[in-house]
């Protein structure tokens, strides 16, 4: 006689191989959902990482408003050195706009593709990035027009503060980073 134990087997335990599929399923779904359960969820855990610094956003100024004219293109750095930015003043209004007609906008200047710096081309009325071809409309909350950015260009929130055209803040995620604020 023998003291060794047979494998045990789907078959042995009883269960089919779908039966097993549908077990292993609920399992792995009942462990995902299981901490959202909880009965707390706080603002903090369902927020972006872009949208939980926001409230540690700088205030940069960026130019006078009434020094700014119709065509300009206003190179600047938000929210820190490493961060290439460019102020637009739009023949029309603009989504996000602020100023005359709401015709100031500005932008993150760095493809969310790959990365490469964007030139904005006034005849066109669009950012193309020079390494792929993907365009950007800064009309539209810089949406893509084609291309293969993955985003649309992050559109740095501005407002007017004594006359003085600030930046306080960015709606989506620059290239390359976790977080916009370093």
């Amino acid at each position: 006689m023998t003291n060794e134990r047979s494998p045990k087997t789907l078959a042995t335990l009883g269960l089919s191989r779908r039966d097993f599929l549908i077990v292993g399923t609920i399992g792995v779904a009942g462990a995902v959902a299981a901490p959202g359960l909880s009965g707390t969820v706080r603002a903090a855990d369902m927020a972006s990482p872009a949208t939980t610094a926001a409230a540690s956003y700088p205030v940069v100024d960026i130019a006078p408003l009434a020094s700014i004219e119709p065509g300009a293109q206003i190179a600047f750095n938000y929210p820190d050195p490493d961060a290439p930015a460019v102020l637009l003043a739009l023949p029309g209004p603009a989504a996000g706009g602020i100023g005359p007609d709401n015709r100031l906008v500005a932008f993150s200047i760095l493809c969310t593709h790959k990365g490469c710096p964007v030139n904005y081309l006034p005849e066109r009325q669009m950012f193309v990035c020079p390494c792929h071809w993907s365009s950007f409309d800064p009309a539209k909350s810089g949406q893509m027009i084609i291309g293969q950015g993955s985003q649309p260009l992050p559109q740095i929130q501005l407002r007017v503060q004594n006359g003085m055209v600030q930046a306080v803040g960015i709606d989506g995620l620059i290239y390359g980073r976790h977080t916009n604020i370093l």
